[in-house]
């Protein structure tokens, strides 16, 4: 058939249902929070919707970006990531260190740089590349209705909660202490160092990238445009950097943090241990402060946790909207193992490294925090061990 006699592509039938449903829930879930908690909490499940939905069409996830970095030479994602991370510390950096008036008292992603980080990170990344998934892809990939990340999910859990455990531990090994770049060097300074460094690392990929190939891969032709491409993807991998990008930095305005995704991990495994009898509200972790508080309300009072929720919803009306809602996929004995340990390897890696890759690496580095980049080093050197265990369990 020739060019001309060739059919346009067809548009991928909804799955009405599932779109109808994630619609009214849109509808009545934020009315429902802004009610009974806060207006705020509405709009925070707003923003993890269109994170989700974002997340879902640009299948924008570390995991998969990584490993193709390191397997096939390719950079183009983590040359978005990287991008994604330096429009965040635009604005972050000058709003926490005051230089850019704020409505509200913020709080950055700011942690120790000591050996918990370097050992929690390490796990994280080799967990993500068995599990199959990062904090934020775990999120998205279950709204989309994987029943393999949904295992992923619940050790994701239970690793936080026994990280939660065993964190004073850890954090009594030798630190150096918090190193908020803004303070030590100023914004211009922080930004100078934290855009630089981001800017090499792209180079770094560029270069890898046409030693391998000769030339840089350029991005796959969308087969929608206009509405259809909007509504159903694939979207490009760097306007969803620029929308991830603008939607945490709505985070930090609105709930006064950056965008964080584990910590409402170990939240929810903690209530449920807790309505099982285990004395979690003794732990020195859940005894004190804003941990005490977050165990003894409900999680629709927690940021976090309301945030994934929009997150999980999000994905699934994306997922909807493109009739790929809970695809049938073969789940085999090694790849249950293998989500299993990276979900407890990422639930305990994260609770020891003050996050994960969007916690501690994305909310981290943009903050202006010395510990992101350590965690950065630590997870990438822990996903290339995770890579290549991968064969042993039967990935691909």
């Amino acid at each position: 058939m020739s060019a001309q006699q060739a059919s346009p592509p067809t548009t991928p039938a909804p799955d009405r249902g599932v779109v109808a449903l994630v619609v009214g829930l849109f509808i009545a879930l934020p009315l429902t929070l802004a009610a009974l908690i806060s207006p705020r909490q509405g709009v925070l499940l707003l923003i993890g919707g269109l994170m989700g939905l974002t997340l879902y069409h640009a299948a924008f996830g570390f995991t998969g970006g990584w490993r193709r970095l390191v397997q096939h030479r390719r950079g183009r994602a983590v040359r978005a990531q990287l991008a994604m991370v330096a429009l965040a510390a635009v604005v972050f950096i000058p709003l926490l260190a005051g230089d850019i008036a704020a409505p509200r008292t913020l709080s950055g992603a700011f942690a120790p740089v000591g050996i918990s980080v370097v050992i929690g990170a390490a796990l994280f990344g080799l967990g993500m590349q068995l599990g199959g998934g990062c904090g934020s892809g775990t999120l998205f990939t279950v709204g989309g209705g994987s029943a393999r990340m949904l295992i992923t999910l619940v050790f994701f859990c239970a690793g936080a909660l026994l990280g939660t455990a065993h964190l004073p531990w850890w954090l009594a090994l030798p630190n150096i202490g918090t190193v908020n770049l803004g303070q030590a060097l100023g914004s211009f300074g922080a930004l100078f160092l934290t855009l630089g460094g981001l800017g090499i690392l792209a180079l770094l990929t560029l270069w890898l990238e046409r030693r391998a190939h000769g030339t840089l891969e350029h991005a796959p032709t969308a087969p929608h445009r206009g509405l259809s491409r909007l509504l159903q993807g694939p979207w490009p991998l760097f306007a969803a950097a620029v929308s991830l990008a603008g939607l945490n930095i709505a985070t930090l305005l609105i709930a006064g943090h950056p965008w964080s995704v584990t910590y409402g991990f170990g939240l929810w495994a903690a209530k449920i241990a807790q309505a099982l009898g285990v004395g979690v509200a003794d732990w020195p972790f859940w005894a004190t402060g804003g941990n005490a508080r977050a165990l003894g309300s409900s999680v629709l009072n927690d940021t976090v946790s309301v945030m994934n929720f929009g997150i999980i919803l999000g994905a699934a009306l994306a997922a909807g909207l493109v009739g790929k809602f809970a695809p049938r996929a073969p789940l085999p004995l090694g790849s249950i193992v293998a989500a299993v340990l990276g979900g407890l390897a990422m639930g305990y890696g994260a609770r020891l490294g003050f996050g994960c890759n969007i916690g501690a690496l994305f909310g981290g580095i943009a903050s202006g925090s010395l510990h992101g980049w350590l965690w950065f080093a630590a997870a990438f050197g822990g996903s290339f061990v995770g890579i290549h265990l991968r064969p042993r369990f039967g990935l691909e």
